[in-house]
């Protein structure tokens, strides 16, 4: 028996009536939804007893064929939705390492992030720029014809900081910010619009109900950029994912990590619906509702350093906790603070799940 089959969810998701009452702030539905930006595979395996896709649409094997499964752990998980990201970006420099999680794969990869792809305006004008309208879209139309009723897709995509970090890394950025900002806003405004185009093309399909786009601006005590400069390379473009998201009537979630109360009233201004990501030592959700939950859904919240280092009973304690905070009035979904990472433990995940389930019906 697969882990899932023990966790007594007897699933009916409903995006309309349910999450996306939620996302827009129009009271309380009949349960508190579940949200997650994504969870890494090897949970996802582990959980439904089946292989899945990996978060981002990667042409690995046959992911066609993990379609099925896909929706399947996120319906019987008791989300209304299903998270998917068309394979889009501009190519990074990494660095390996093992893996010492205990739902691993073997190893780990992250951005270098001191030896950029463009250093110069000859680099920039060698640099392949992916042409979003190429973009094989075959596996994210694929999962239409799956999609279970009341479900529908979150179109995924990583954000202009993020991608522009991948091309020249942190201390790239910084440099090239002193000594050629022109070429630093030229970069944007490519990876800007190629991200823009993506966009366009989620949510001009019917079954996509939302799109969210992560794009970490911040680490624990401020912003990575000033927020002069985030308002000068990266906010203009959110605005207008934002804007072309709603143009077909979808909603828009924004992800980002770290310390951003000094550009919240930025994000709240380019129109988003959403904010994701909270940890208790930064902001935490609660005082996240609090200040701006008039104006945006709050979602998630259970600390991911929490999460991984508690017992189950103390996860489903401060599980309730949260219920009892946030899921009056509505406005707020249930998750974790950032992803279902592969170094959450899974009993703990489940934990969390379970009592969203058993405590977050309406009426509370």
């Amino acid at each position: 028996m697969a882990l899932i089959d023990e966790l007594g969810i007897n699933p009916a998701p409903d995006f309309e009536s349910r999450m996306k009452k939620v996302l827009l702030r129009r009271g309380e539905p009949d349960r508190v939804p579940f949200y997650e930006l994504f969870a890494d595979k090897p949970i996802k395996d582990a959980i439904l007893g089946k292989p899945t896709l990996y978060p981002a649409l990667l042409p690995f094997g046959e992911p066609i064929k993990l379609i099925a499964n896909e929706i399947e752990f996120w319906r019987r998980m008791g989300y209304d939705y299903v998270p998917a990201a068309p394979v889009y970006g501009f190519g990074m420099k990494v660095q390996l390492a093992k893996d010492t999680a205990a739902a691993t794969e073997g190893m780990r990869f992250w951005v270098n992030e001191e030896s950029g792809m463009i250093k110069t305006r000859e680099d920039f004008e060698k640099f392949f720029w992916p042409p979003p309208e190429l973009v094989d879209m075959k596996i994210f139309d694929a999962f239409e014809k799956h999609l279970p009723e009341g479900m529908t897709v979150f179109g995924q995509v990583a954000g202009p900081m993020e991608n522009a970090f991948y091309i020249l890394g942190h201390e790239g950025m910084a440099y090239m910010m002193v000594d050629d900002p022109e070429l630093l806003q030229m970069i944007f405004d490519k990876v800007g619009a190629g991200l823009l185009k993506l966009v366009e093309k989620m949510a001009e399909r019917p079954f996509v109900g939302a799109i969210q786009m992560g794009d970490d601006l911040g680490f624990k005590t401020q912003t990575i950029l000033s927020p002069k400069a985030l308002r000068s390379y990266v906010f203009p473009w959110h605005k207008k994912m934002v804007e072309a998201a709603h143009k077909k009537g979808k909603l828009f979630i924004f992800h980002s990590c770290g310390q951003l109360e000094k550009v919240m009233d930025d994000f709240i201004a380019n129109g988003i619906d959403a904010k994701h990501s909270f940890e208790d030592g930064v902001t935490p959700a609660g005082k996240a509702k609090k200040l701006w939950g008039d104006k945006v859904a709050i979602l998630g919240g259970v600390d991911v350093d929490f999460l991984c280092r508690a017992k189950p009973d103390q996860v489903k304690e401060y599980t309730a906790k949260m219920i009892r905070e946030l899921a009056p009035g509505g406005g707020w979904a249930l998750g974790t603070g950032n992803s279902v990472a592969n170094y959450i433990p899974v009993e703990n995940y489940l934990a969390m799940i379970k009592t969203g389930w058993e405590l977050g019906k309406y009426p509370l």
